[in-house]
């Protein structure tokens, strides 16, 4: 009889795994444990189509709930693994219960990072990482207008976009000096700040938070120069951290994430860990990384499932992203860092381009607007040398 796998975290990497153990022909006990009270889901629409009513939560679901018993995975949902017995080979439960696992695996993912200033804890200061988040940002949505979002990357600028679309009065507050600095260059920025202010939102950069204000309730932001920002609801949006804790209370080791080799393996040869939560060595990059999208969710699920069956793994992706913001499209491939030239291809202000980045003349990653072919002839092409003719007109 095969070993039982236990997979704590039930989002896109902890289902992942569950799903591709099954499709490779594991037919022992597997079971995938979730704090929230559903089924896995996608969390990328939350902050756009899920925020503006356009999607349900049956329009959230990785699989139909009934997925998995027809596959004979035991979802365990609303459960809160509180510690790793690695000696007796168990985990202790938050109600008192114990589950004894053979092979375990962390898909516990990212928690909002928080802002250590003043007033968070108010009414009306919310962060967006659940299901149960979107509900309580939309109910404090109705009936008030002021919305103020410190943070200016993916999520802080969805959010605008969908609440100006809902004709709310938005401000962004960014530290940096533009926004999405740390995953696009200037000229991504440029284009994403005059988009957003051309559709009425006020993007204040270089501008740190002091406080929050209020009574109870939130009234306002204080910013860096002392200015007070007027606002009903503020959204919280400057990161993620990974759910590391469990990991290292276990003795596991860890550095901004949990260290894991290609195959998703940890230090303990029975304990693996999939999706945002790992951070590996990546040859391609010549670095450790650690990686924050569904690519790399599925990816790496799928590479664990593949070790646990026995097979040989060196996973070390080509990632790649993307964000929707109105009726814009941003679609990355690669990792820009580092480069030191850049091509800009098409029209900014026809909102149809690409931004190629180039490190010695070799193409590193591409940053395609609204231009879907340029994206996949890029994540095809990466690595080769720059040539007029590497990708195709935006």
């Amino acid at each position: 009889m095969q070993e039982t796998v236990v997979i704590v975290g039930a989002g896109q990497a902890g289902a992942q795994v569950a799903q591709s153990l099954r499709q490779g022909g594991f037919d022992g006990p597997v079971r995938l444990i979730g704090e929230e009270p559903y089924a896995p889901y996608q969390r990328p629409p939350l902050s756009k189509k899920f925020l503006l009513g356009e999607t349900g939560p049956d329009g959230l679901w990785l699989r139909p709930p009934a997925f998995y018993a027809k596959q004979n995975i035991d979802l365990i949902p609303d459960t809160v693994v509180q510690e790793i017995d690695r000696g007796a080979k168990r985990l202790v439960l938050a109600n008192g219960d114990a589950l004894s696992y053979g092979k375990l695996v962390l898909a516990t993912g990212t928690r909002a990072r928080k802002l250590p200033v003043e007033g968070v804890d108010l009414e009306g200061v919310v962060t967006l990482r659940t299901i149960a988040d979107v509900d309580y940002i939309r109910l404090q949505l109705e009936g008030k207008n002021k919305l103020v979002i410190i943070g200016g990357g993916y999520i802080g600028l969805e959010v605008a976009a969908v609440a100006r679309a809902l004709g709310k009065q938005v401000t962004v507050v960014e530290a940096q000096d533009r926004v999405m600095k740390r995953v696009v260059s200037p000229v991504i920025s440029d284009y994403y700040a005059k988009l957003h202010r051309d559709k009425g939102v006020v993007i204040k950069l270089d501008t740190g938070v002091e406080a929050i204000t209020g009574n109870g309730a939130v009234s306002g932001v204080q910013v860096s120069g002392g200015e007070t920002l007027d606002a009903d609801l503020v959204l919280v949006a400057v990161g993620a951290e990974p759910n590391e804790a469990l990991a290292k209370a276990a003795g596991l080791e860890t550095d901004n994430g949990i260290i894991v080799d290609g195959g998703g393996q940890t230090d303990d040869d029975a304990i693996y860990a999939a999706g945002d939560c790992t951070r590996f060595y990546s040859s391609r990059y010549g670095r450790s990384v650690r990686m924050e999208s569904v690519q790399n969710a599925i990816d790496q699920g799928k590479a664990v499932a593949q070790t646990i069956l026995g097979e040989e793994v060196d996973y070390d992706p080509l990632p790649w992203f993307w964000s929707d913001q109105y009726d814009v499209k941003l679609q990355i491939a690669g990792i820009s860092d580092g480069y030191d030239e850049t091509k800009v291809v098409g029209s900014p202000e026809k909102h149809k381009f690409y931004v190629a980045y180039l490190k010695e003349g070799q193409l590193i990653a591409v940053d395609s607007i609204n231009s879907p072919r340029s994206h996949m002839m890029a994540r095809r092409t990466i690595g080769e040398l720059w040539r007029d003719d590497l990708l195709p007109d935006a």
